[in-house]
């Protein structure tokens, strides 16, 4: 885009940012009153002096310093968000942020003091409007390189891309984050964190013969413009992992399964006729759905509704079955209906409130006011 059809202010903006790059030192910040977020107290920063890492793309991006005023923008904000705030520098750092709800419902404003003296950006600015923020530093999902992170690197803006969408780049991307933040020891604390969550889990179904493992069918209701749809993963999406880790084999693993959400039929529903049924939805209210899928005469003919395994999955601001934060609860729960056997005191309602202390620094007041009354799905 060529900066002479641009507004005059904006033309200079882009103008002076077109001669950083990502290896120069960030002009400091005016003085901030942006209380940092809830964050339980971890170490302090332990890199403020030049750091280069490799991001999502496996690109090599280097500061002086850790960067000052971060933009968060993008398509699937939330996932990148709710993992940026598990840093206690995030509230501060971070002067520019996009959508982050979903259901309605945002996080991020419970988590950050100071979120409303922050620049929002709509969910389709482009790289004018976020040029304008002049960040030091923006942080991307990959699959948002295309159409945001190429124009804003033309620029001299410094990107920084992540992925968040498998246990094992949470591993990787959270400890970028905790470059980008100058705080390598909560990055490290924190992929150990999600990775003994794991671990936890699959010592509990170790030892499973496939015969053993249920057929589970994880799929996502749909009703836009009154149109009901089923659909079902893709086979290398956070959805499918998850079934497998709690022990379950998706019944869908075999089907003609597309990039994305791939619609399936009742026919081929019944056709699987699996052992347990998983429902997911993003806009109705999942226990609606269930109840009225149960009470569908051609659904009361599937062995899972018959046994009582037409289950409602989880959530409270995001349904934890995405590759959010919230993930590690969506495994625990799945694999405590998938082998309830092996999970004899599971308490979901603990494992939540125990989630939101140990990463966010919610008290048990906040958690009952805030997450609490929100929880939906089949909890016990």
């Amino acid at each position: 885009m060529h900066t002479s059809r641009l507004p005059l202010q904006l033309a200079i903006v882009l103008l002076l940012l077109a001669t950083l790059t990502a290896c120069t030192a960030p002009a400091a910040p005016p003085p901030s009153t942006v209380a940092p977020t809830a964050a339980p107290a971890v170490a302090a920063a332990t890199n403020a002096g030049p750091t280069t890492m490799t991001d999502a793309l496996g690109r090599a991006v280097t500061f002086q310093r850790p960067p000052q005023r971060i933009a968060l923008v993008g398509r699937a904000l939330f996932m990148v968000a709710d993992a940026a705030y598990l840093f206690p520098e995030a509230g501060a750092r971070i002067t520019a942020i996009g959508s982050t709800s979903q259901m309605q419902r945002d996080f991020i404003p419970l988590v950050d003091a100071g979120y409303g003296a922050k620049t929002q950006l709509g969910p389709e600015a482009g790289p004018e409007q976020i040029a304008a923020v002049q960040p030091d530093a923006v942080i991307l999902k990959s699959s948002n390189a295309e159409k945001l992170g190429k124009p804003l690197e033309t620029l001299g803006i410094p990107v920084v891309y992540v992925d968040f969408e498998t246990p094992e780049q949470y591993q990787r991307d959270l400890q970028v984050l905790g470059q980008v933040f100058g705080n390598t020891a909560r990055g490290q604390e924190l992929a150990a964190y999600f990775r003994s969550h794991a671990e936890k889990v699959a010592s509990a179904v170790a030892g499973l013969k496939d015969e053993q493992k249920p057929r589970v069918l994880l799929m996502y209701y749909t009703d836009r413009d009154g149109a009901v749809a089923f659909n079902v993963p893709p086979l290398a999406w956070m959805q499918t992992l998850l079934v497998e880790m709690a022990g379950g084999r998706p019944v869908w693993r075999d089907a003609q399964i597309g990039a994305g959400w791939t619609k399936v039929g009742l026919e081929q529903i019944a056709a699987w006729d699996p052992d347990q049924i998983c429902v997911v939805t993003y806009t109705a209210k999942v226990a609606e759905v269930v109840t009225k899928l149960k009470a569908d005469p051609q659904w009361q003919l599937l062995r899972a509704v018959k046994a009582g395994r037409l289950y409602a999955f989880p959530g409270d601001f995001y349904s934890w079955d995405q590759p959010d934060t919230r993930w590690t609860l969506g495994l625990t729960w799945l694999a405590g209906k998938i082998h309830p056997d092996r999970f004899p005191d599971l308490d979901m309602g603990q494992e939540a409130r125990r989630f939101y202390r140990e990463l966010y620094g919610l008290d048990d007041a906040a958690y009952d006011q805030h997450v609490q009354p929100i929880l939906f799905g089949d909890l016990p």
